[in-house]
């Protein structure tokens, strides 16, 4: 699929009052080991690592989105994709501390879910990474797309995420990652919208 934008951000359009809200509401809450998505539950914890490393904290609070999905409707219709979205999946919290990270990956599936509530038959068409660190939090943990053609193959430093209260909404088939940190601790809210399957 060839776009004309890869990924829209948004710069500092958070404020730090709601970042610093979701970040101590997070961590009220009970965190868990960030797993792998698909085929891949027979790998033991330390495989995982390699490929993802993080604490993350589910939240699935509707001030959280109101906040946010003006952001992402107006994305999806600035950068021209104009996809067909009707939910959004819970928000995950990620904790990223020195030497964790996330390496490549693609937040959507190979095949539409299978399950029996609201998501039956959809995927994942748009994703957002909210920036809720300031940039003296931390050092690393960059955030890379890495967009593919027949000419060259090319990555992008998406470094206007790095502000706080910054976010970023990107097609959810386009591979990406989170570098590893090097001092200090990032933390970020990742959403997902789904639709049905491209037609």
């Amino acid at each position: 699929m060839l776009l004309e934008y890869n990924y829209y951000y948004f710069q500092k359009v958070l404020t730090p009052r709601f970042c610093n809200q979701v970040k101590n509401f997070a961590y009220s809450k009970i965190q868990q080991l960030a797993k792998i998505g698909g085929n891949k539950d027979k790998l033991s914890v330390k495989d995982i690592q390699k490929i993802r490393n993080s604490n993350i904290v589910w939240l699935d609070d509707d001030w959280i989105y109101k906040e946010i999905h003006p952001y992402i409707m107006d994305a999806n219709k600035s950068a021209g994709w104009n996809f067909d979205i009707d939910f959004t999946e819970a928000c995950q919290f990620t904790i990223y501390k020195k030497n964790q990270h996330y390496s490549w990956h693609a937040d959507s599936w190979d095949k539409p879910y299978e399950t029996k509530d609201i998501t039956n038959g959809k995927i994942r068409k748009l994703s957002v990474t909210c920036s809720l660190s300031s940039p003296e939090e931390y050092k690393g943990g960059e955030l890379e797309f890495f967009v593919s053609n027949p000419n060259k193959n090319k990555i992008h430093k998406c470094k206007e995420i790095y502000p706080q209260g910054s976010l970023v909404v990107f097609p959810s088939h386009l591979y990406h990652r989170v570098k590893p940190v090097t001092k200090g601790t990032r933390h970020s809210l990742v959403l997902w919208n789904l639709g049905y399957p491209f037609k």
